[in-house]
């Protein structure tokens, strides 16, 4: 049995292993990086090392620690208790409004874990006050991110747009952008439909006769319905203006400024400014520490890492050589789209496109198929699967979520990455190479 395919087996073990035990997928992957690295290679300690996400880590621990601050100290409640007040009342207006806040960062230049690590917070804590399911939240979230994320100024646009001109389309930048949008629009309202369809019929199943009872404790039910019971259940009362709550919304608008603006570092950016905010007001840093979910950062640092030394060891090179084997460059693209969907599911979504786009140029080249429509494709399906945990924005998106209900929204965040993985890149591929549409 080859290397590539022992590296590719361990990973899928180490999956499996966390799925069914409470022992972190994360943790067995950094300990089968050094493994393979060591005994199965001729790699060194220090290079082994090397593999780790370390821009990631800082990405993940400096914007959920912000926004820890941001919970810790009810400023969400606040902002909450705004856009509450901002819908009138009206449910359907809230995915609504958070989708279109997400697009409009991403579509400023926002990093798409910037723009979800910025709503997410207040949009699944708004969720939970208006019963709709975190899931189906977290998921317009994501979408909306994606939908604005392949605008000129946005990292993914900017590779992407590399692609056309490569390819010799550098007239088709806004043609790749509107598709990616009006794709990732419908998708979160049918993501939306079909997960609160689901929760209801599941709730019904769960329901509580006696409104003294508790909710039942899962993401996957969390408002959900809609019913009385679990609107007062998730209801905060204390959500008035304080001096400290607008100190701590201008640190995110200063989060906002210094990425957007002067494109600094997420992680780094977060991590300065949760300081300056602790160094206010002492008595936040341990609750905000402690609400870190450190759990989640090995998890997803531990697999990015493993991705690293499959990289390394030529595993995506092979992957890249049977995509070019397979013949026609439509079914090459078909081929394509999956592997980088399986890729991108975890690990970074611009290092993808990046390290796929060797493979994307030729297909994309083809006058048969119109380079538009290729990199469309590729492009679609690259970000669809960003609400897997093990990418940043899945990440970030656990992390805003209640700690008690981590596993379970783990899995239900997988799942949907695994059924997006298996759908969406064949729908692009049909839409847009076999139409023909781009």
């Amino acid at each position: 049995m080859s290397l590539v395919t022992v590296s590719f087996l361990i990973l899928v073990a180490a999956f499996l292993v966390g799925a069914v035990t409470n022992i972190n997928a994360g943790l067995i992957a950094i300990v089968a990086t050094f493994g393979v690295g060591l005994l199965l290679t001729d790699l060194d300690t220090d290079t082994v090392m090397g593999f780790f996400p370390a821009d990631l880590f800082f990405i993940l621990v400096g914007a959920t620690l912000l926004f820890s601050i941001v919970r810790v100290t009810g400023t969400i409640d606040m902002l909450a208790a705004w856009a509450e007040r901002l819908t009138a009342g009206r449910r359907f207006l809230v995915p609504v409004i958070m989708f279109a806040l997400t697009a409009l960062l991403a579509t400023a230049g926002a990093f798409t874990p910037a723009a979800v690590a910025i709503v997410a917070p207040v949009a699944l804590a708004l969720g939970q006050r208006f019963g709709i399911s975190t899931l189906a939240m977290g998921l317009v979230i994501v979408q909306g991110a994606n939908a604005g994320a392949f605008s000129p100024v946005n990292p993914f646009g900017v590779v992407a747009n590399e692609m056309l001109d490569a390819a010799g389309a550098a007239d088709g930048t806004l043609r790749l952008y509107l598709y990616c949008f009006v794709f990732n629009a419908l998708l979160a309202v049918g993501g939306y439909a079909a997960v609160q369809a689901w929760t209801v019929r599941r709730r019904a199943k769960h329901e509580v006769p006696d409104a003294d009872q508790p909710v039942v404790d899962d993401p996957e039910l969390a408002g959900g319905g809609g019913t009385a019971v679990a609107t007062r259940a998730e209801r905060v009362t204390d959500a008035k203006v304080t001096p400290l709550r607008l100190t701590v919304l201008g640190g995110v608008a200063a989060l906002l400024l210094l990425t957007l603006v002067l494109n600094l570092d997420v992680g780094v950016s977060a991590l300065v400014i949760s300081l300056a905010l602790i160094a206010l007001r002492p008595s936040i840093q341990k609750p905000a520490i402690e609400g870190l979910p450190w759990s989640a950062v090995l998890l997803v640092t531990g697999i990015v890492m493993y991705v690293g030394l499959l990289k390394e060891i030529g595993a995506i090179d092979a992957l890249g050589n049977a995509i070019e084997g397979a013949g026609a460059s439509s079914l090459a693209t078909l081929a394509t789209s999956y592997v980088v969907g399986v890729l991108s599911a975890f690990a970074s979504t611009t290092g993808t496109l990046g390290a796929i786009s060797p493979v994307v140029a030729p297909l994309a080249a083809d006058p048969v198929l119109g380079p538009v429509s290729v990199i469309t494709t590729i492009a679609i399906a690259s970000s669809v699967v960003d609400v897997s945990p093990m990418s940043t924005s899945g990440a970030l998106l656990l992390a805003s979520a209640e700690p008690k209900n981590e596993k379970p929204f783990f899995r239900m965040l997988l799942i949907w990455a695994v059924a997006m993985i298996a759908i969406i890149p064949g729908i692009a591929w049909l839409v847009f190479v076999q139409l023909g549409i781009g």
